[in-house]
């Protein structure tokens, strides 16, 4: 996708790691999403993250029985609701300021994320009020739930 198909009316699918990139100021290790596969302006994105066994968190988390951290699954879940809100805007607005995860509320840990899942997060905006958009969650592996949260976001100028 490129400046000139980039606007919150037609965004080309799939966004992946490179146009990710340029919406959020995350970088590996801690981009935690690959590629979003669905966009609806304003209202909900569908991504997801391929966990793999070289991940660095798995190192000590747990050596010998590798289990994705859920503050993870939740800050995955966040930069999710970050590239809807980053889709959403006038390309102009891109890169005056930088969204920060501000709270978490009801979240739920339902099961484990391990080496191989392919972890799906869909995140729809709930509302949005001056410089915060807060989200709602759900963070599944093979269509079950593993997780969900409300999340809060506020933005900051750059």
């Amino acid at each position: 996708m490129t400046d000139a198909t980039h606007s919150a009316s037609q965004v080309s699918l799939p966004v992946n790691t490179p146009e990710i990139e340029r919406l959020l100021p995350h970088r590996y290790p801690f981009l935690l999403v690959d590629r979003v596969v669905e966009f609806e302006k304003d209202k909900r994105v569908l991504a997801y993250k391929n966990v793999t066994c070289n991940d660095p968190f798995f190192t000590g988390h747990f050596p010998g029985h590798p289990v994705m951290p859920g503050v993870l699954v939740v800050e995955a879940l966040a930069q999710a609701g970050g590239l809807l809100t980053q889709l959403s805007r006038d390309p102009a607005e891109l890169g005056k300021d930088t969204f920060y995860l501000v709270k978490v509320d009801n979240a739920k840990f339902s099961r484990m994320v391990v080496p191989g899942d392919k972890l799906e997060l869909e995140v729809e905006l709930k509302r949005r009020i001056r410089n915060m958009a807060q989200y709602v969650g759900v963070a599944r592996v093979d269509g079950e739930q593993v997780a969900c949260a409300e999340i809060l976001c506020a933005a900051a100028r750059d």
